[in-house]
């Protein structure tokens, strides 16, 4: 299974912004450069993560962006759930365009959707919390440049 780069640059703004001191803003540009990572894919992200209400987005001249939530509150799980468009991974799980012709007998999906379950309740256990434990480690790997 592969989660999307979508998926991954959400938790990566999330990490980013959890590293900040007293919720200082932040902007794309500084995480698009801190990560080597298109502001233009970033700005979709950072949309998205405003409507979840995970981010908050400030306007004007000072403006910028920082958590909406305490770093314990934000669940893992619920970030890939939310930002993920899909957990097809294979043909049968998608109605519409199914065409496997053992798909009314198969018992493959079903040992598939219990390993999506599992995979994202393994998620569900961790807070954005848990992966900053090793703060000034991500901080001092976010200012270097290569």
């Amino acid at each position: 299974m592969r989660l999307t780069n979508y998926t991954d640059y959400s938790i990566r703004v999330l990490l980013y912004l959890a590293l900040k001191k007293d919720n200082e803003l932040s902007n794309i540009k500084e995480i698009a450069d801190a990560y080597h990572i298109s502001k233009n894919h970033l700005m979709k992200v950072i949309h998205e993560l405003g409507k979840l209400g995970l981010i908050e987005t400030i306007r004007g001249r000072n403006g910028g962006i920082r958590l909406a939530k305490n770093p314990r509150d934000i669940n893992i799980g619920e970030v890939v759930t939310h930002t993920e468009e899909d957990f097809h991974i294979v043909e049968c799980f998608h109605r519409e365009a199914n065409q496997c012709l053992i798909s009314p007998s198969c018992k493959l999906r079903f040992v598939f959707y219990e390993a999506i379950q599992a995979f994202i309740n393994v998620l569900k256990g961790y807070t954005l919390e848990d992966l900053i434990q090793n703060k000034d480690e991500l901080m001092q790997l976010l200012r270097s440049k290569p």
